[in-house]
């Protein structure tokens, strides 16, 4: 793409020094300085025969077994213990989850996007960033790795396990079902906004001198909403986290409110979807939608 190299190295920075500070520039260049994927095909049948669409579920696998695996260690280990200032407390809790969302996006970002979470999943799907035969793998194997991940945790302390609650999400007594859906709902959002802020074809251009931008404001925003939600659920907003210790698990206490934690955060993945298309990038707009003869 002509002037490409020089857009990446001036970043926003690409208006001469002759134009004011906060002014307006008079012209733009006709050609971006990115490149905007096509939308994905609904349906890619093509993918079966394909090692890089087998490959990349192997890795939302491996990613999510990992993450359960971590995660539910350091909440048993909260858990067991009577004096919580002896732990790393809910706030360590938090940094578990988010600094694992930091790490594993990093690093299974170029094989396979680095979901690690059905609801992100979902919200992509819905935004036509992969196709639903993609989604549907990267969601069976990611319910499977978080199954995984618990199933091990379980077998290291089986007891300590099944008498703290697995670290099955649960709405906490004081709350209702009602404020426990709203919590996974906005939780999500927030998530899910992020990584379509995050991983924007225009930000990833500009921004690409900084390698781990994109992972870091995701961890961080999966370890701001524990901070908040915690006392709430236990904080979901990953299904497939949820599911997989609940099925480990395996008590009535984990199932009775599961639906919450898949209703939600689908629920608000879909709605960051939908502002991040419909206003952030303006499709309608740019594809003069509201300019057509059938809008009056």
């Amino acid at each position: 793409m002509e002037g490409g190299e020089e857009d990446v190295r001036m970043g926003a920075h690409r208006y001469g020094e002759g134009q004011a500070i906060g002014t307006a520039a008079p012209t733009l260049r006709e050609s971006k300085d990115y490149e905007e994927p096509p939308p994905a095909p609904l349906f890619e049948m093509a993918e079966l025969s394909s090692w890089s669409f087998f490959r990349a579920g192997i890795a939302e696998f491996v990613a999510t077994f990992l993450f359960l695996y971590v995660t539910v260690l350091t909440v048993m280990g909260v858990e067991r213990s009577s004096n919580k200032c002896a732990t790393v407390g809910p706030q360590g809790i938090a940094w578990a989850f988010g600094g694992m969302i930091f790490a594993l996006v990093y690093s299974t970002a170029g094989i396979s996007g680095g979901h690690i979470n059905p609801a992100v999943t979902f919200g992509l799907l819905l935004a036509r960033k992969l196709s639903l035969v993609r989604a549907v793998w990267y969601i069976l194997m990611q319910c499977m790795g978080a199954a995984c991940g618990a199933l091990v945790v379980k077998s290291f302390q089986k007891s300590q396990f099944e008498t703290l609650g697995g670290a099955a999400n649960t709405v906490s007594s004081g709350y209702s079902r009602g404020v426990a859906l709203g919590a996974e709902i906005l939780g999500t959002f927030f998530l899910v906004y992020t990584v379509f802020s995050a991983t924007d074809a225009k930000r990833m251009v500009r921004d690409s001198h900084v390698p781990v931008l994109a992972p870091l404001p995701i961890g961080f925003a999966v370890f701001v909403v524990h901070l908040a939600t915690i006392p709430i659920t236990g904080t979901g907003i990953n299904p497939a986290r949820s599911f997989g210790a609940a099925l480990v698990y395996d008590r009535a206490q984990a199932w009775d409110d599961h639906w919450i934690f898949w209703v939600g955060p689908f629920t608000g993945a879909a709605l960051a979807a939908m502002y991040h298309q419909l206003v952030i990038r303006a499709v309608f707009v740019k594809s003069n939608f509201f300019r057509s003869k059938y809008i009056v």
